[in-house]
């Protein structure tokens, strides 16, 4: 029987993310140090992804989506639920076994700026993963570096200068660069081109895609900008304050949104045709994005949501079913 918000394709999936979870603890008081709440980041979704695939992962800014990717990368150790890549456990493993696979798995960060060393040349940037896991040295680790380079579009003869020397859409290709080096299986995109001008945008989405296709890439998309993913996505996973509340096939989505949230973010998307523009439909939500320490009873969306009902949304949380072949909601009134 297929699991919730799982692909009913055939073929194994390269990650499985079942029931995961991760609240952050917090504490009171100097001697006694009480936990008294969590702030609930990710709280209980699944997932998987086929090998060869972009998933992308979409909602507000703050509603969980890096805490997701960055704790199935285990750079944050979930608090509970299973993340499987390549049929090993993640959450299982600790020590040199799960440094083993980190090479397979690898992350593009947000920041270019604040993500690389300013210390340290492109060459030791780049390389570090490779000295990292002994896989190369000397003339041998420069020759990789250098070709990597070229492979991202940078000229090989940059690999002496400093991060400071480059723009932010260089800067991203040398992020890119680094994360590619170990030639991994699957790579968590978390917003890799919210920091750029929208001029150098389509340059990094193009290049990952073209890197995607001659590496065999798995992609996890993190981003908001709901245009850009449509673009680079075959499936879209909607998430509202550390839930997904929607999660289909991108044209599914963007044809016939079922969760109200997913309606209201993709009237947001402006459209070229001015007459289309002023016809459509334009959901504003009211109201403020509830706190994870405190998340409303009930459906997580109805303190803010055009069609919720009393007594139903506010009490009993919405069951994740397949409403259609490969769309998935957790809505009472989809």
């Amino acid at each position: 029987m297929n699991e919730p918000g799982r692909t009913t394709t055939v073929s194994e999936p390269l990650l499985v993310v079942d029931r995961l979870k991760k609240y952050f603890p917090i504490y009171r008081g100097t001697i006694l140090h009480r936990h008294v709440a969590d702030v609930r980041a990710v709280d209980e979704i699944s997932f998987n992804i086929q090998r060869g695939e972009t998933l992308g992962l979409v909602g507000e800014s703050g509603c969980g989506k890096s805490t997701a990717g960055r704790t199935i990368l285990q750079l944050y150790r979930p608090t509970s639920g299973e993340v499987t890549l390549a049929n090993q456990r993640l959450t299982e493993l600790k020590g040199e076994s799960l440094r083993l696979m980190r090479r397979r798995m690898q992350i593009i960060f947000q920041d270019p700026f604040a993500s690389l060393n300013p210390q340290m040349t492109v060459e030791q940037i780049v390389g570090t993963p490779l000295v990292v896991h002994g896989l190369a040295r000397g003339g041998e680790l420069r020759d990789q570096v250098h070709a990597m380079l070229d492979t991202v579009g940078l000229n090989p003869s940059f690999a002496r200068r400093l991060p400071h020397e480059f723009s932010g859409g260089q800067r991203q290709r040398i992020g890119i660069a680094r994360a590619l080096i170990l030639r991994p299986d699957f790579v968590v995109c978390d917003e890799p081109i919210s920091a750029l001008d929208v001029s150098i945008r389509a340059q990094i989405i193009n290049l990952l895609q073209d890197l995607q296709q001659t590496r065999q890439l798995t992609y996890l998309f993190i981003a908001h900008d709901l245009a850009a993913v449509r673009h680079v996505s075959d499936r879209i996973a909607v998430m509202y304050l550390g839930k997904i509340v929607e999660l289909a096939q991108r044209e599914a989505l963007y044809r016939q949104p079922l969760h109200p949230y997913t309606k209201a973010l993709l009237s947001a998307v402006p459209v070229a045709d001015p007459i289309k523009e002023r016809q459509r439909e334009r959901i504003i939500l009211t109201g403020e994005t509830p706190s994870p320490i405190n998340p409303p009873s009930g459906c997580r969306f109805h303190t803010r949501c055009p069609i919720s009902r009393r007594g139903l949304c506010d009490v009993e949380a919405p069951i994740w079913r397949e409403a259609e072949p490969d769309h998935w909601v957790a809505c009472h009134l989809a």
